[in-house]
């Protein structure tokens, strides 16, 4: 095989769809990660705080091995690249903080909810904002959606703000990150940064008044300073993915983490009505009916090549 083989846009291509599944799969089995450390006693805020500070060293040691510290020097002279990644900081902080509250609140399988409408919005997103056209199929694949959240509104008696918050945040780091003129690696270094300052002092804060767990036992602290991988290398595989294909194929992969997150809710005994089917019965129509568009394009490219 040729060196320029090695390199071609369709190796590219592939290697970006297999670490998009890879960070989705990972991402799926993340709840069993903090039930586990909820069951050492460790808090929502606490599991937050570690997982900022942890995930700062990993990342730098992402740039390390990548080369890229005259990257993050560049990065860090340019205002309006430190500004968008601020603002996706924010936007992940916030999906961050609504996911790991939920999930210890036994909240997964509404939390898979908002991870099934989330590529939906992507899709209509990459319409809006980047002109990726929008199929019949992606139409009616978010009318769908519209059903079941609106059925499952009806179902917990309020609207799915977990669902919606998840759905939206990650939707918006999303977009930020596909403006970040920067390699995954560095963009990822310096929204770790970021978040390692506030995350180090509140550590302090609780270690201090003796309601943190760091020094509780040696499993306990292997397990928070375990956020770290946990944390970056799925952030890492997606960031990279995603400047590497389209948004609206990148949502498709996300199917993956709520499937997987909404069997995980189902097997720790989380209530699940006949209405709450009835709403994932829409989204999962929803679902299907995008994949589909999804396979159709994908195959009317392969036949015009």
């Amino acid at each position: 095989m040729s060196p320029s083989s090695t390199s071609s846009p369709s190796g590219d291509m592939r290697s970006a769809y297999l670490a998009g599944a890879g960070c989705y799969l990972l991402w799926g089995f993340l709840p069993l990660y903090f039930h586990t450390l909820g069951s050492f006693g460790v808090t929502s805020f606490e599991m937050i705080a570690h997982r900022t500070l942890w995930s700062v060293i990993w990342a730098g040691g992402l740039v390390l091995l990548a080369r890229q510290g005259g990257q993050v020097g560049a990065v860090l002279r340019q205002p309006k690249t430190l500004g968008l990644l601020l603002l996706s900081t924010l936007a992940i902080f916030g999906n961050w903080t609504i996911y790991v509250v939920a999930v210890n609140a036994g909240r997964v399988i509404e939390a898979s909810l908002g991870y099934y409408i989330n590529p939906l919005m992507n899709m209509a997103a990459g319409a809006l904002l980047f002109r990726e056209r929008m199929s019949t199929e992606g139409k009616i694949a978010i009318g769908f959606a519209a059903v079941g959240v609106a059925i499952q509104t009806i179902a917990l008696g309020h609207l799915p703000l977990v669902s919606l918050g998840l759905a939206l945040t990650f939707c918006v780091y999303a977009i930020l990150r596909k403006q970040v003129k920067a390699d995954a690696q560095t963009g990822l270094f310096i929204e770790c940064a970021y978040l390692a300052i506030p995350g180090l002092l509140y550590v302090w804060h609780i270690q201090a008044n003796g309601t943190g767990h760091f020094t509780q036992d040696s499993k306990t602290a292997l397990l928070l300073m375990a956020a770290g991988p946990a944390t970056v290398v799925p952030l890492a595989m997606f960031a990279w993915s995603a400047r590497r294909m389209p948004l609206s194929a990148m949502g498709f992969l996300q199917f993956i983490a709520p499937t997987l997150q909404f069997l995980l809710g189902v097997f720790l005994g989380e209530a699940f009505t006949p209405l709450r089917a009835l709403s994932f019965v829409f989204i999962w129509l929803g679902v299907a009916v995008f994949a589909y568009g999804v396979w159709k394009r994908t195959r009317n490219v392969s036949s015009a090549t």
